[in-house]
Formats: C-alpha cells, sequence, structure tokens
C-alpha cells in the first residue's frame, strides 16, 4: 500500500525556517513534488525533484527560498524553507508520480498535507 506521510508544519514567525518531510512507502516513484493550498486559493506547485537524476524544478516564488532533496536511503523527500513570509501560509501536500512530470495533473498519489503558518 503507498502512502506519503507528511511532517514537520507548524506556526513560526516571519523570518523563520522550516523543513518539511514527506516519507514514501509501498514503492518508489519517478517524481516527487510539493505542493500548498492556502486559505481561498487554489491549490499550486511548490517544486519538484526526480528520484534518480535528483534534478529539481521550482515555482518562481519561491526560487531561492525553498530547495527540495531527497534522501534515497530513507526513500524521504524534505522541503527546506528559508525566510518564511505570511503569504507562504498554506497546507502543503506532498505527491509522487510514476512519470517525469511535476505536474499537478500527472501526480498519482497524493498525502494528506501538513499545515504551515507564518505570523507576521
Amino acid at each position: 500500500q503507498v502512502q506519503l506521510v507528511e511532517s514537520g508544519g507548524g506556526l513560526v514567525q516571519a523570518g523563520a525556517s522550516l523543513r518539511l518531510s514527506c516519507a514514501a512507502s509501498g514503492r518508489t516513484f519517478s517524481t516527487y513534488a510539493w505542493f500548498r493550498q492556502a486559505p481561498g486559493k487554489e491549490r499550486e506547485f511548490v517544486a519538484g525533484i526526480r528520484w534518480t537524476i535528483g534534478r529539481t524544478d521550482y515555482a518562481d516564488s519561491v526560487k531561492g527560498q525553498f530547495t527540495i532533496s531527497r534522501d534515497n536511503a530513507k526513500n524521504t523527500v524534505y522541503l527546506q524553507m528559508n525566510s518564511l513570509k505570511p503569504e507562504d501560509t498554506a497546507v502543503y501536500y506532498c505527491a509522487a508520480s510514476t512519470i517525469a512530470s511535476v505536474q499537478m495533473g500527472d501526480m498519482d498519489y497524493w498525502g494528506k498535507g501538513t499545515l504551515v503558518t507564518v505570523s507576521s
């Protein structure tokens, strides 16, 4: 049974850092990605990583601020978030795809999400 379990969310002040984790079980996928959904907004892509080659992709809004990485031995993907801003407040979802794509529609499995709240 495939599971993606996110952790690491919480309440922080603006300027702080958080690291989200996504522990995958059941199988290994071609691509893992983080998406987020802020209150009243649509879910959006944040960052993605190709499991085998480690290639990364980022939304323009988080380039230079967030870093996605993976630990092959632990089958875990991370999202390091620095210099957090109130507009980064959202539920962050981990997702996985069997193909080399970071498109939301190509994700095959989703975690339940972890809430990140950034206060000003």
